[in-house]
């Protein structure tokens, strides 16, 4: 998979570096003539140039890469090179990282983000995770706005114990994605029985998601 990266700041180059080690081709664009000379990043690809600049983005033949991460610090520069990405060169997924929670609304398809990556939301559901056991927590906004990835953990004294996914009527417009128990994810079946301390993933819609709140509060009486 082909990979440009805008921005190689903390983010940015944290994504190349694993990126580059399940073996993708990657380029990273920044302004900083200096990244350039950075030995930590072995194996990547550098143009140094402004992403904003269709000149910059066409001398890189973005037409061709399969993927467009925007990870700069400055908001309007990834919906920017977002929107080119989409619009210019038609490249199939954009990643848009959103530094400014108040910016998060104009993420969305009319500024060309498939998928919009919010630091301090997902730092936040990860805080949620960690102290709000039995509660939805959501992890990721994907489509738009329009699909939700949410987590829930199952409490030790929950009512679901026992239970096999199957017998949980789910609402429509939700998807069990993975089960993590002891570490170890798995996809779920109908005859997986929930044990206390499960991490259940899922995606599901912004309709569905108090639904999906309700039927798990009423479970895990």
């Amino acid at each position: 998979m082909k990979v440009m990266i805008a921005g190689a700041g903390s983010v940015g180059s944290s994504i190349a570096r694993e990126l580059v080690a399940n073996h993708h081709e990657v380029l990273l664009v920044d302004l900083k003539a200096e990244m350039e000379q950075r030995a930590d990043l072995e194996g990547v690809k550098w143009l140094i140039g402004d992403a904003c600049e269709l000149a910059v983005l066409q001398r890189v033949q973005l037409e061709d890469y399969d993927v467009v991460v925007s990870a700069t610090g400055d908001d309007k520069v990834n919906l920017v090179v977002s929107l080119l990405a989409k619009s210019e060169f038609g490249v199939r997924r954009t990643v848009g990282r959103v530094n400014n929670p108040k910016n998060e609304w104009m993420f969305d398809d009319a500024w060309g983000v498939d998928v919009a990556v919010s630091t301090p939301r997902l730092m936040t559901a990860l805080v949620e995770e960690a102290v709000e056991v039995g509660d939805l927590v959501r992890l990721l906004t994907l489509k738009a706005g329009e699909v939700y990835m949410v987590e829930f953990t199952v409490p030790h004294d929950s009512g679901m114990i026992g239970r096999t996914i199957g017998r949980v009527p789910w609402p429509e417009e939700t998807t069990l994605m993975a089960v993590v128990r002891d570490k170890t994810p798995f996809p779920p079946s109908d005859d997986d029985v929930i044990e206390g301390g499960d991490e259940i993933f899922f995606i599901t819609t912004p309709q569905a998601e108090p639904l999906l709140r309700r039927v798990l509060q009423a479970a895990t009486r």
